[in-house]
């Protein structure tokens, strides 16, 4: 399981550019998915070239919420992927063509060992992915709540990884069971987590690797 971070409020490689925002390729199963599309088609476009990414390699596009800056750069990608799969949370509204539209209402087995928790709140999910003995969490910005996300991806394994927006988190005790946490984006406690748990915490920034 590879995650690489595309798209953040911040960067950790030279060449990259910062943006509110974001986009990460998760790489597990076999597939490559782009999870969310920042704010910005060209900045993402320019990113993934920097990273050495090529759109022509993504199968799937997995959206968490229909705001800008997940949304942002989605009609442009498939303008030049058209036959990527989009797989959004129900009221999200996709302009532009896909060769597949996925609207997820509740929690669902997307492929071997990939899941969504379904759009919670009838907003907002997050992707699941269950590899041997790892299962991590990735999320957008965690509107319905970090607690009620990690709950609902408990249904298809023991959570210890979570990477992506966590906005106002503050219950930290539910990241005490956790191996490891990137928070990113929006998340405004990233120097309280840090200091909280040095040891599960790995800093985010576009550029940044993850290999469970």
């Amino acid at each position: 399981m590879k995650i690489t971070l595309i798209y953040d409020n911040t960067v950790c490689l030279s060449g990259l550019t910062p943006d509110w925002g974001f986009a990460c390729l998760v790489e597990a199963f076999g597939r490559t998915i782009l999870f969310d599309t920042g704010a910005k088609g060209d900045l993402l476009f320019a990113n993934m070239d920097v990273l050495g990414i090529s759109p022509g390699s993504i199968d799937t596009v997995f959206i968490s919420h229909n705001h800008l800056d997940h949304t942002g750069g989605l009609e442009a990608f498939m303008a030049i992927q058209p036959a990527v799969t989009v797989i959004v949370p129900e009221g999200c509204q996709v302009n532009g063509s896909a060769r597949d539209i996925v609207t997820v209402k509740k929690s669902l087995q997307l492929a071997d060992g990939l899941f969504s928790t379904g759009a919670l709140d009838d907003f907002e999910q997050a992707l699941v992915i269950r590899e041997r003995t790892r299962t991590a969490v990735v999320v957008g910005c965690s509107h319905p709540g970090v607690g009620r996300i990690l709950d609902a991806a408990a249904d298809f394994g023991t959570v210890d990884t979570l990477i992506g927006g966590l906005h106002a988190f503050d219950d930290f005790q539910r990241l005490e069971p956790l191996d490891l946490v990137c928070p990113t984006h929006c998340t405004q406690k990233i120097e309280e987590i840090k200091t909280r748990f040095p040891e599960k915490y790995r800093e985010g920034g576009a550029g940044r690797v993850i290999i469970l």
